[in-house]
């Protein structure tokens, strides 16, 4: 009998990844579409009997009573499995190259291989959640998986898989491009912080004040993202050709301008709706004690109330910062460069690996982020 039908329904998704489609695809070149090849003809006999004593361990787990063992073996099983399908990948990618005809034969990530991948991330993700682990588990196994994949990219067996190639290529303007989408990132948060907690702060203050307010930034939300930023071009040309001192600073129609101002218009009502939230969450009877010790309303706004609602405040600029990162991505259509650069530049160019540079950095910078996010939540939290 199935005692963890999540872990079960992930093994089956697992073998459907193995067996339906191609492990990894081989083509003539980076534009073509490449040809599947199958999990048992792409790796070693090695490897193929570790990935297979992997799925079989997570499908008796899965029939296993319930128990910290059971989670245990499925967490190791399941990070070890994300390790070992990286690994193989690289392998198949280095025995094809070497049947190759043409130094521009590219193998790329299968269908198959996205599903295993995603299969035995989520089975290590289910056991983390049974067991109640803790963001030093959590960090501990994000760290594990992350220093294989990097001492598997070190030791080159990664290097001929075509998403290597397509960073190898370009990874001065791959550096630039993160930094420059971090940047952007960044100033889009702090001057979203910085207007968005006075206007959450007003609305708790006054709750008419307060329905304006969100009125507004609810509906600035439902504007779609590439509306926005062509919609700030006709206005920010005519204001930089207007004062020549703003053109001087950088304000233009297109680039980082219109970027940073849509970002900082989209994040403007997690910030405004998380501190209105957090402040009303704080006990009147709190409030009234700490103006009866003789306290002015900035000190107990500051010392008093703030600090009780910096978890709700934390977990605002948590979402603020995740969909920002995402959103960069759309600014590279308006010459603000990041992340999307690549995406972009990959759909023209119907290179798919490409695009997944672009894309697999901004889903891991937003995992990181929200990581981090995490762990300074779990610290407001034991300090309160």
């Amino acid at each position: 009998m199935i005692r963890n039908r999540v872990l079960a329904t992930l093994v089956a998704l697992g073998v459907v990844g193995a067996l339906a489609f191609g492990f990894v695809g081989f083509a003539p070149n980076r534009l073509l579409s490449g040809r599947p090849v199958a999990l048992w003809d792409a790796v070693s006999a090695p490897v193929l009997w570790v990935v297979a004593a992997a799925w079989l361990a997570l499908a008796a787990a899965s029939l296993a009573p319930p128990g910290r063992g059971r989670d245990r073996l499925a967490l190791v099983v399941g990070l070890g499995l994300v390790l070992a399908l990286l690994a193989g990948a690289g392998e198949a990618a280095t025995r094809l190259a070497a049947t190759a005809p043409s130094p521009s034969a590219r193998t790329s990530l299968g269908a198959g291989f996205w599903l295993m991948l995603f299969a035995a991330a989520l089975a290590a993700v289910d056991a983390l959640q049974r067991l109640a682990a803790g963001m030093a588990l959590r960090a501990l196994a994000i760290l594990l998986v992350g220093a294989g994949a990097l001492a598997l990219a070190a030791s080159g067996q990664l290097s001929e898989l075509s998403l290597a190639k397509e960073y190898a290529n370009r990874r001065e303007v791959f550096l630039a491009e993160l930094l420059r989408h971090v940047a952007l990132v960044a100033g889009a948060v702090l001057v979203a912080v910085a207007v968005g907690v006075p206007l959450g702060l007003a609305a708790q203050r006054r709750p008419r004040t307060g329905g304006i307010v969100f009125g507004a930034l609810n509906l600035l939300q439902t504007i779609p993202s590439i509306a926005l930023f062509g919609l700030l071009i006709g206005p920010l040309s005519w204001l930089a050709a207007a004062v020549p001192a703003l053109q001087d600073l950088g304000v233009r129609g297109i680039g980082a301008t219109p970027a940073l101002v849509a970002l900082v218009l989209y994040s403007l009502l997690p910030v405004a709706r998380n501190t209105q939230a957090g402040l009303a969450s704080v006990s009147p009877a709190v409030v009234e004690a700490a103006r009866g010790m003789g306290l002015t309303p900035g000190q107990i706004l500051l010392g008093v109330e703030v600090p009780i609602a910096l978890p709700v405040l934390i977990s605002g600029l948590r979402i603020v910062t995740v969909q920002a990162i995402g959103l960069a991505v759309v600014a590279a259509l308006i010459g603000a460069g990041g992340l999307g650069t690549f995406v972009f530049q990959g759909l023209g160019q119907n290179a798919v690996d490409l695009v997944l540079l672009g894309a697999l950095a901004t889903i891991l910078l937003a995992l990181a982020a929200d990581l981090g996010f995490q762990f300074l939540l779990g610290l407001t939290r034991r300090s309160a």
